[in-house]
């Protein structure tokens, strides 16, 4: 596992949902692997259709999370508290930071300084990047071993 992060940043989340839907300064997209999609459908009862939309051209994502027009925030952000938070999409654990993939199969986490977590709480670890790093492996291949067999 060969990647940087950042190891001067101080992160704790504060739910302040900034990061679950669209702010004045940016559009947000949730996007979601499709085993996710499939997941939350089947905990929620709910056809995909319903809370996502298909999309093209942005692998290995296939999903964008639908959000309310009222608002611009995701629809299964409630209360500013997520409704789906145990199946919340990799997308979602992630922010406020992402893994960008550079050359030679190196990666690097980035993050934005929009969240107001940044700055706050302790200084995170290399062990804190490794389970993400991890996590996104996971999903990744669980999603590419799903794609062979459909």
């Amino acid at each position: 596992m060969n990647f940087d992060y950042p190891t001067t940043v101080r992160f704790r989340c504060i739910k302040c949902g900034i990061c679950c839907g669209d702010t004045k300064e940016k559009t947000r997209r949730i996007l979601l692997l499709r085993t996710e999609a499939e997941q939350i459908a089947k905990t929620t009862l709910q056809p995909i259709s319903k809370f996502a939309v298909k999309i093209k051209d942005r692998a290995p994502y296939s999903y964008e999370m639908k959000k309310r027009a009222e608002d611009g925030k995701c629809v299964f952000l409630e209360n500013n508290r997520c409704t789906i938070y145990s199946l919340r999409p990799l997308i979602c654990r992630f922010y406020p930071f992402e893994l960008k993939i550079l050359h030679n199969r190196k990666y690097k986490f980035l993050f934005t300084e929009e969240c107001s977590g940044i700055k706050k709480g302790r200084i995170l670890s290399e062990g804190y990047f490794r389970k993400m790093f991890r996590l996104a492996h996971a999903k990744y291949r669980q999603t590419a071993n799903s794609n062979r067999g459909s």
